[in-house]
């Protein structure tokens, strides 16, 4: 592990693993070469985030990219979240166009040239599957994020990675119907994202209560500025742990509580919230409630 400016950068162990299988099969130039693309699509999100003012705890290097653990995940706008995320491909499109450029002008071996942008593809469009904790996952989360409410935005977050990190692991595959030999490392990663989004999913009521936390100081903030509400109506009986899941992120809301047909009152979000989260506290509220 190494830090830099309070920020921990670790290797993750499946990278580890297969950068030894790749030393012990004398593949000791595509290891370093894989090391510096992936380095460097990481730090494309680093210095996006650092220029959005995010905390860094933690860059974990994977070997399709990697993962920024960030104080405010869930809680950015998402045009923020989703310029992080593109940061990171758009690495890997210069570097491809760079190596391109320089076998064209023969300052470096055309076929470390062409290896090197083949590579750089391959990391950049794996990197766009719609899979959390990749980027294209990260860009359909924000997408969504614009259209319904967020709490259903985690759960078909984490139902869309879980299906398509499953259509990784069935790739691997392929190759045995048409005698060749398993996929090995499209399994490893198919089945490590597999059990990352089960986690995930398993994790959405914890995501969605830091949602809720964080978002009294980011309606402050809107306030402040001017918004337009956008209103929810619903039935006197709702419950706030009911409500809460209709908030999107990136609205303001107004609660409009109707009994026979007519507003008995209009209650602010912050209010909404501080209520559920005051139930919850106090053990009158479940998280099981939003799985």
């Amino acid at each position: 592990m190494i830090k830099w400016r309070g920020i921990a950068f670790k290797l993750h162990p499946l990278f580890v693993l297969l950068m030894l299988l790749a030393l012990a099969m004398g593949e000791w130039l595509g290891v370093v070469t894989l090391f510096g693309i992936v380095l460097l699509h990481e730090l494309g999100h680093l210095a996006m985030a650092l220029r959005f003012g995010w905390t860094i705890r933690e860059v974990k290097l994977l070997p399709f990219g990697g993962v920024l653990e960030v104080e405010e995940a869930g809680t950015v706008p998402a045009k923020e979240e989703a310029l992080v995320a593109i940061a990171g491909p758009a690495q890997n499109a210069w570097l491809a166009v760079a190596a391109y450029l320089a076998g064209l002008l023969g300052w470096v071996d055309t076929a470390w040239s062409h290896d090197f942008i083949k590579a750089n593809a391959l990391i950049l469009l794996f990197n766009l599957l719609p899979i959390m904790p990749l980027d294209g996952g990260k860009l359909v989360q924000a997408w969504m994020s614009l259209r319904i409410p967020y709490h259903r935005v985690l759960l078909w977050s984490s139902r869309l990675s879980l299906f398509f990190s499953a259509a990784v692991v069935l790739y691997s595959f392929v190759p045995l119907l048409q005698g060749g030999v398993l996929q090995m490392n499209a399994l490893a990663v198919g089945l490590f994202l597999c059990a990352s989004n089960w986690t995930y999913r398993k994790n959405v009521p914890f995501v969605f209560l830091r949602f809720l936390v964080h978002r009294a100081r980011r309606s402050e903030g809107r306030i402040d500025r001017g918004t337009l509400a956008q209103p929810i109506v619903v039935a006197e009986q709702r419950q706030p742990s009911d409500v809460v899941k209709l908030l999107m992120k990136e609205r303001y809301h107004l609660v409009y509580v109707i009994k026979q047909g007519k507003v008995q009152k209009v209650v602010p979000e912050d209010q909404l919230v501080d209520r559920f989260l005051h139930t919850l506290t106090n053990g009158h509220a479940d998280l099981r409630f939003f799985m």
